[in-house]
């Protein structure tokens, strides 16, 4: 049963941790996206960039989108391929921090039904020793083998159940995410290279 334990406060450790994170850092797209296509219209580059700045901290659609912006230049040929790459670096930095811990909760929905089928067996064991070393056989001499074996293999399967549980809507979560910026992305490399040439560089400020 320690493991179990420690593989139970493992389990809600991790969940708990990626939950804070998920509700930390907003995952919505759909608002940046369109507050980024209206300034580009304008042509008004320089408010994108501060818009999506402002929200760095708290939005990692917004870091994502950020470097798209930065990649236009008005005074060179806009390359899509280039600002595809630097937009897809920057989405596995955030999906690789959104998925820290979920590779542990897969093991521990794997590992914690074996310990407690591996509870099952020594407490069948403990029950068939008490058996042979008994000269009378009955319920009570059983039965704390019995109720070991039984009870390692609930623990042991709920913990899985936890662990799986919260993997998949995580990993769902995460899908979902990178199906949203691949789209909003695509979405605003084909903008950015349906514009002029040139344009005015008194709306665009060049990051460093």
């Amino acid at each position: 049963m320690w493991p179990l334990l420690a593989f139970s406060i493992t389990t809600i450790a991790i969940s708990l941790e990626r939950l804070i994170y998920f509700f930390f850092y907003n995952l919505r797209i759909d608002d940046l996206a369109e507050q980024v296509s209206r300034h580009v219209e304008k042509g008004d580059f320089e408010g994108a960039c501060d818009y999506l700045s402002g929200l760095t901290r708290r939005r990692m659609g917004a870091r994502i989108l950020l470097v798209l912006i930065k990649h236009y230049n008005p005074d060179k040929p806009f390359s899509e391929k280039n600002a595809e790459k630097a937009a897809e670096v920057e989405a596995m930095k955030c999906i690789n921090s959104l998925e820290n811990g979920l590779n542990f909760l897969t093991a521990l929905g794997s590992i914690a039904p074996l310990t407690g089928f591996l509870g099952t067996v020594t407490g069948m064991i403990g029950a068939f020793r008490s058996i042979a070393e008994a000269t009378e056989v009955n319920a009570q001499i059983v039965a704390n083998g019995i109720y070991e074996a039984l009870i390692t293999t609930v623990f042991g399967l709920i913990i899985a159940i936890i662990a799986m549980a919260s993997h998949s809507i995580f990993s769902h979560v995460i899908d979902r995410f990178t199906a949203k910026i691949e789209i909003t992305c695509s979405v605003l490399i084909a903008q950015l290279s349906s514009l002029p040439a040139h344009t005015s560089n008194s709306n665009f400020k060049k990051a460093e």
